[in-house]
């Protein structure tokens, strides 16, 4: 959006990119990113969905700061040491009077000068007093975006249908795959071999499991078929595995080992 003007409720802290969305919202000097991939989700719907839920999770576990801790953060620019007091110098660089001042609304700001003439040294004092009585008056939570207060509330912005489950890198079609199925590969070892269809998944920290189905055995349509048959179950087994260990309990389940010491192969040509 242009600058100066926010974002839709529904797309708050969400950008749009050309793989999917990103979502990104700081939080006190805690930046809280995160990716969602058209391609891990099944479409450009699915991931925005998902985006939205999760952005409506961070904003409503890490609220922004309360208006007050905001008030009291000291500036860079600030010289008295002291938020929102301020000093007037006179021409020749001596202090004049000290002044407290409070943004409490647009229509509300808070100032009270205390003279050096009128009161000698005990003007400081006074002024970082005021500004302390100032600052009970300012409630709330700092006011980041429309949107939200009506997050927080549980006013969605987005429908709340049913959510596909997030792909393993395993299920994404890459863009050069020639069959349309993840996971189904067509490989030539040489220009005079007639091919061979491919199904093969990864399993993290357990290596590969893969069949190949021979062209010249099976023929091309149903090579390739067959490969497609065989991912299906691999991935079936797959899940069926991931579903058995963390049924187990925590203390039973083997620890992951960073590479698999070989890939499990079942071939057939």
């Amino acid at each position: 959006m242009p600058k100066g003007i926010p974002n839709p409720a529904a797309m708050y802290g969400i950008y749009s990119r050309s793989w999917g969305f990103e979502v990104s919202i700081v939080r006190n000097g805690v930046r809280h990113h995160r990716l969602f991939g058209k391609a891990s989700y099944g479409g450009a719907e699915q991931a925005l969905l998902h985006a939205q839920d999760w952005r409506d999770f961070i904003v409503r576990s890490v609220p922004p700061q309360a208006r007050r801790e905001r008030a009291e953060k000291q500036r860079t620019n600030n010289s008295t040491g002291v938020t929102g007091v301020f000093h007037h110098l006179a021409p020749g660089g001596r202090v004049r009077a000290w002044m407290a001042k409070t943004y409490i609304a647009p229509d509300e700001i808070l100032r009270t000068d205390f003279s050096v003439a009128d009161l000698g040294d005990d003007a400081q004092a006074l002024a970082i007093q005021e500004r302390a009585q100032q600052l009970k008056r300012m409630t709330g939570l700092a006011r980041i975006h429309p949107a939200e207060e009506a997050i927080r509330m549980g006013l969605s912005a987005h429908p709340p249908g049913p959510r596909t489950a997030k792909r393993s890198k395993s299920e994404i079609t890459r863009r050069n795959n020639t069959s349309g199925v993840s996971g189904v590969h067509f490989k030539t070892p040489n220009p005079s071999h007639p091919g061979y269809w491919l199904a093969i998944t990864y399993t993290t920290g357990k290596g590969s499991v893969s069949k190949a189905f021979s062209v010249k055995v099976h023929g091309a349509e149903m090579a390739k078929s067959l490969a497609i048959a065989e991912r299906t179950s691999q991935l079936a087994d797959k899940l069926r595995a991931e579903e058995e260990a963390a049924a187990q309990p925590a203390s039973q389940r083997k620890p992951r080992t960073r590479a698999a010491a070989s890939s499990a192969k079942r071939n057939n040509g």
